[in-house]
């Protein structure tokens, strides 16, 4: 049940001065310019007759997208954040939440969002490594993450922390030491994106002339697998894994040129599934051996049951019943049911022997 319901301005490629390697926010965000005052009451207003219309939601927010919101014009900002402001002051939405780069967080900026009861300030790191910055051409270095998550934190705010996998110069180990230092920091959210090359950036020439090769899927999938049970593991909500589709963000006569795929995070969710189920079955073999009740392979007289809470049951199942075939190719002696749960907790699975044979 969906209780959480996301008001979405998006303010394209609006005041960043710098051309990331991997970026153009034209692409990701789908629209070709910054909305107005007007538009953006509409949009607010248009959201909420739909809100309101659901009475399961019992938090409203409004988040600024796809640019760096701190780097545009101070006027503007404030334009976006007045009207912000006044939705939540009239207890019409619960929260203000935005995302910027680490290189555009001062005591001016803060004071600003502050004044505005800004909830949540997410920070575009993507990696704590040197090299990998420097080849990204972020234009800032790791110290400046450091003092501008703490600047955040220390006023209170929200922290959220965006991550990128799969970068030039970037590796597994290297995605796993930014972990450390996410957790070190202790933001609240966090997002993992594997590196999307868009067309027309400077990434995409890269591709093109063969000097960078994204990860294979079942690389990046791993690393963000390994990168989310490490953050969900330290109590940081990772609210997003993979880039979100739109109409332009798409292999299929879109502007991803390779390394989108439109359910990713059920991708990493599903091998986190798979992983969980299948620690339990070393166990649940060993005691059948020792019962003399373990079947020969491709008997498929071992019955079992893989239990999920119901939000849980398609990562489960996998993407394209990916987890059920696996399964069901290398335990062949094994009859696994899968099912439903309501009482178990989201994301979690439990494997169930019924001790029957046919």
């Amino acid at each position: 049940m969906k209780t959480h319901a996301i008001i979405p301005i998006f303010v394209p490629h609006a005041g960043c001065p710098h051309d990331c390697i991997f970026c153009d926010q034209k692409a990701i965000t789908a629209r070709a310019a910054a909305p107005d005052a007007d538009a953006t009451v509409e949009v607010i207003e248009r959201n909420l007759k739909t809100i309101d219309a659901n009475p399961d939601i019992i938090h409203r927010e409004i988040a600024f997208y796809g640019g760096s919101f701190t780097a545009i014009p101070r006027e503007e900002q404030l334009m976006y954040l007045g009207i912000a402001k006044k939705y939540k002051d009239a207890g019409r939405v619960d929260s203000i939440h935005l995302s910027t780069r680490p290189d555009y967080i001062d005591e001016t900026v803060l004071n600003d969002l502050k004044n505005h009861d800004v909830d949540i300030i997410e920070l575009g790191v993507q990696s704590f490594d040197p090299e990998v910055l420097k080849l990204s051409a972020r234009g800032h270095d790791v110290e400046t993450v450091y003092q501008s998550a703490e600047m955040i934190k220390k006023r209170g705010f929200t922290l959220g922390i965006q991550l990128m996998i799969g970068l030039p110069g970037d590796s597994y180990e290297k995605c796993m030491e930014s972990v450390r230092k996410t957790i070190d920091i202790g933001p609240a959210i966090a997002r993992i994106y594997p590196t999307v090359i868009i067309r027309d950036t400077g990434l995409d020439r890269l591709y093109r002339a063969g000097k960078y090769e994204p990860l294979a899927e079942t690389e990046a999938v791993r690393t963000a697998k390994d990168m989310y049970k490490a953050l969900t593991g330290a109590g940081i909500n990772v609210i997003r894994v993979g880039l979100k589709a739109t109409d332009n963000i798409k292999e299929e006569g879109g502007s991803a040129v390779a390394g989108f795929h439109p359910a990713f995070r059920q991708l990493v969710e599903a091998e986190i599934a798979r992983e969980q189920i299948e620690q339990q079955l070393g166990p649940l073999l060993d005691e059948a051996r020792r019962n003399g009740k373990l079947p020969a392979p491709g008997a498929g007289s071992m019955k079992l049951r893989a239990v999920s809470g119901p939000g849980s049951f398609s990562n489960m199942i996998g993407n394209k019943k990916s987890n059920k075939i696996y399964f069901a190719e290398n335990y062949p002696q094994l009859d696994i049911k899968f099912a439903v749960d309501r009482n178990m907790a989201e994301g979690t699975y439990n494997l169930i022997h019924s001790m029957e044979s046919r």
